[in-house]
């Protein structure tokens, strides 16, 4: 007698489950800070040089620049403000160029993945590093520095929206200028002078009313001078406002030109990145 066995009848595969575009954009931005951690020279430029120059600057410059205010607090500001232009501007305008000049950026394209969350991952890194920075910095400064900081909820707010409107502003001028740079090694050439001229002309190293009206002008021109002046309202009594070119700390006009260079910073960036190096065509 002879046995039939029916053949086994095959169990369909699990659809693979499919990846919401919020899902993929914090993969992506977890991507981006893995990757930004494992450099270990941007995490000390980024995240320890501002506290080494706060430590120096405050063993130097002992003195007030009015009553109850002494310089280390006024730097302390400006050194907030290149934070966060360091971790945004700098930063992606140097790697960026790496990235097209290796492939990276063309590989992306042809990927299946939106081509925003590529961006998506960048901006959640700045946002991250950004933070953590700046908690550094104002830990380090209340303990060691005196700083004081804001009491009021108020203060916080504008707090926040200069944190916002200038990271925003940053990034998108950092994301800009990386099409610049024609190698991966020209990046740094390109955007560190223009960092550095930026600090020294916007008040960050050197009282702002002290400088050159010449120059006071030109710095009035590029966000960093606006965060730096909208920060200062927000660690700094009220008072010293009038220390400042316009009497005042102006936050209508800091608000008004940080927003304006992110909509600058945009229309850059939709008009000037290029996914391929000039030999990839």
């Amino acid at each position: 007698m002879t046995t039939t066995t029916k053949p086994a009848t095959p169990v369909a595969a699990a659809p693979a489950r499919r990846v919401g575009p919020g899902a993929l954009a914090l993969r992506q931005g977890r991507l981006e800070i893995t990757q930004f951690l494992r450099s270990r020279e941007s995490v000390v430029f980024t995240m320890l040089f501002p506290v080494v120059m706060i430590a120096i600057f405050a063993s130097i410059f002992t003195w007030e620049l009015t009553d109850g205010v002494r310089f280390t607090q006024y730097f302390v500001t400006g050194m907030i403000a290149t934070g966060l232009m360091t971790v945004s501007f700098q930063n992606l305008g140097i790697w960026i160029p790496i990235e097209r000049d290796r492939g990276v950026l063309k590989r992306y394209r042809g990927t299946p993945m939106p081509k925003w969350v590529y961006f998506a991952g960048k901006v959640i890194m700045v946002v991250v590093i950004g933070l953590a920075e700046t908690v550094l910095l104002l830990a380090v400064s209340a303990v060691f520095f005196d700083l004081t900081l804001p009491t009021t909820v108020g203060k916080w707010l504008t707090f926040g929206w200069i944190f916002v409107l200038g990271l925003t502003a940053c990034t998108l001028c950092g994301i800009a200028i990386s099409s610049l740079a024609r190698t991966s090694r020209s990046g740094s050439a390109v955007v560190t002078p223009v960092a550095l001229v930026l600090q020294f002309i916007s008040g960050v190293f050197i009282v702002f009313t002290q400088l050159p009206g010449w120059m006071q002008q030109i710095a009035a021109l590029f966000p960093l001078k606006w965060m730096c002046q909208g920060l200062r309202s927000v660690f700094l009594p009220d008072s010293f406002g009038a220390q400042e070119p316009g009497g005042s700390f102006e936050l209508g006009r800091v608000a008004l030109v940080l927003a304006l260079w992110c909509v600058i910073g945009l229309v850059l960036c939709l008009g000037t990145f290029r996914w391929t190096t000039k030999r990839d065509g």
